[in-house]
């Protein structure tokens, strides 16, 4: 008996005979696809609208309180990227302070008016959800083809976004969602985030955020680690087409800093973000972050950084840290420039084997602090972090 299969993969329509042969990896991609694309039950076209503009509404909202945390520069190149995104302008198209000028002015008169107000509940076929509750959402959601989240990032300051679901699957035990096209979403747009032991990774905030991280290299262009990343690629001829292969290459790294997240959180517990939430706003929050970091990339992300032993892609992790991970961690650093001078990983290699345990450490002192001192904590935390760098 032969079995005729319609195939849709990446967009290239074809019949198979069965038994057919084909790329057991490909086949499995194409079913996840499918599963996710063709079997999926819909919204219909007014509940969708409703959904997305109240989502974006709360994001205006999350602006609005959180836009001065920024620094003047990073608060308008981030800006001129939520307006690309609003207006659909490709990253090869360059954006003038003329373009952006009045729509910024506007935006900032809209935040006047919604600063104090609550987030607005969320209404999906007639139910009513408080914005914050991502498994019921999501329940109802991702069989429809989409996604969502709501959460605290630094500073507690909220993120939502709703996007298309591209890819659900496990690894390790951890769910992973992969989303695509966004419909809703705030300035900051972190590409990746864990939630309840949840990754979700944002594949149009990604390149969103590499293209940021490109610019901002551009308004200094000096030597720096991110400077020899942005080299590797063409982003003079091609800029969509350097930022989907950047994206490529990165996307994996950050999936294993998610996953590390996940194994810092069991090994230092519930009671982080209850201590993280209860001392923001504070330079002990930042440097808290920067611990449970260094903690999930010793982890799991600098092993698969060196494995896979991709120049630029060493060359980024390097460029994007953040001022404190990199004050915590000097002797990486050292051992980071020790490999652009020699090509050597092996001091990287070393480090590795005992950071985890010193993030650790360190992470449940801070934690002991908290529990003895609770909100009072930050100065002990603070001066006990200064004492510990590695």
């Amino acid at each position: 008996m032969m079995l005729i299969l319609e195939l849709d993969y990446k967009g290239l329509l074809g019949k198979c005979e069965y038994p057919f042969k084909l790329d057991p990896v490909i086949f499995l991609s194409f079913v996840k696809s499918y599963r996710i694309n063709h079997m999926k039950t819909t919204l219909s076209e007014t509940s969708l609208n409703i959904l997305i503009n109240t989502v974006q509404k709360n994001c205006h909202r999350a602006d609005a309180r959180h836009a001065g945390d920024y620094t003047l520069c990073v608060y308008l190149l981030k800006m001129r990227e939520m307006y690309r995104w609003e207006q659909k302008i490709s990253f090869n198209e360059v954006l003038t302070v003329e373009d952006v000028g009045d729509w910024l002015t506007n935006r900032e008169d809209v935040w006047d008016t919604l600063e104090g107000l609550d987030y607005c509940s969320l209404e999906i076929e007639g139910q009513i959800y408080d914005a914050f509750d991502n498994d019921k959402i999501n329940a109802i959601l991702n069989p429809k083809g989409l996604l969502y989240s709501a959460g605290l990032g630094i500073r507690c300051r909220p993120h939502f976004f709703i996007a298309d679901l591209v890819e659900h699957y496990q690894r390790d035990k951890t769910d992973i969602f992969i989303s695509g096209h966004e419909y809703a979403r705030d300035m900051a747009a972190p590409p990746a985030m864990m939630q309840n032991g949840l990754v979700f990774i944002r594949n149009e905030s990604l390149r969103r955020m590499l293209w940021e991280k490109v610019e901002e290299w551009r308004m200094s262009p000096v030597d720096s680690p991110l400077g020899r990343a942005v080299a590797a690629y063409d982003f003079a001829d091609d800029v969509e087409m350097a930022l989907d292969k950047m994206a490529a290459v990165e996307s994996a790294l950050i999936i294993e800093h998610e996953l590390g997240e996940v194994l810092a959180g069991e090994i230092l517990g519930g009671q982080w973000n209850e201590m993280l939430n209860a001392l923001s706003p504070s330079v002990a929050e930042i440097m808290l972050r920067a611990i449970r970091d260094n903690l999930a990339d010793s982890l799991t992300t600098l092993d698969k950084l060196l494995e896979k032993n991709t120049v630029a892609s060493i060359h980024f992790y390097f460029g994007s840290l953040t001022a404190m991970r990199k004050k915590l961690s000097p002797q990486l650093i050292a051992c980071y420039e020790k490999w652009h001078e020699s090509g050597d990983l092996n001091a990287i290699a070393q480090h590795i084997k005992t950071s985890s345990q010193h993030w650790e450490r360190l992470g449940k002192a801070c934690l002991q602090l908290f529990s003895e001192q609770n909100k009072d904590a930050a100065d002990s935390i603070e001066k006990l972090v200064e004492k510990n760098i590695l």
